[in-house]
């Protein structure tokens, strides 16, 4: 839980302070504000990536597993593009707090999330 509140707090300062140096991303609002964006990315991004799982067991099940030698390599190219969808369907979702005039700006945020969510990911003990 503390982990959880620790990238929510990172989240809302990258929305509050990081994101408005990106030229293409505009936020509008309050700290505050930036949490609950903040929670709603979260959400967001886990119903994306839950999407994603769901699609590729389906598409690896339903070919008996052919998909994956399209499916992994494009996730290794395209891991870093789920924060940058996320973005985008959070600032169709809020559009008075957050405007992304593009995709260039919105893989530039994605990027910025994609960091936070390293950075902040439970580390694995498995060693130690």
């Amino acid at each position: 839980m503390k982990a959880y509140l620790i990238r929510l707090v990172l989240i809302a300062a990258a929305f509050h302070w990081v994101f408005p140096m990106i030229k293409g991303i505009d936020t509008h609002g309050s700290f505050m504000s930036a949490l609950a964006a903040g929670f709603v990315f979260a959400f967001i991004g886990w119903v994306v990536e839950a999407l994603a799982i769901l699609l590729t067991t389906v598409l690896t099940i339903t070919t008996f597993g052919l998909a994956l030698l399209v499916l992994i390599p494009a996730w290794i190219l395209g891991f870093w593009l789920i924060p940058a969808i996320t973005l985008k369907v959070l600032a169709d979702l809020m559009p008075g707090y957050l405007t992304i005039q593009g995709w260039v700006p919105a893989l530039w945020g994605g990027l910025m999330m994609l960091f936070i969510g390293v950075i902040t990911s439970p580390k694995s003990h498995k060693y130690d």
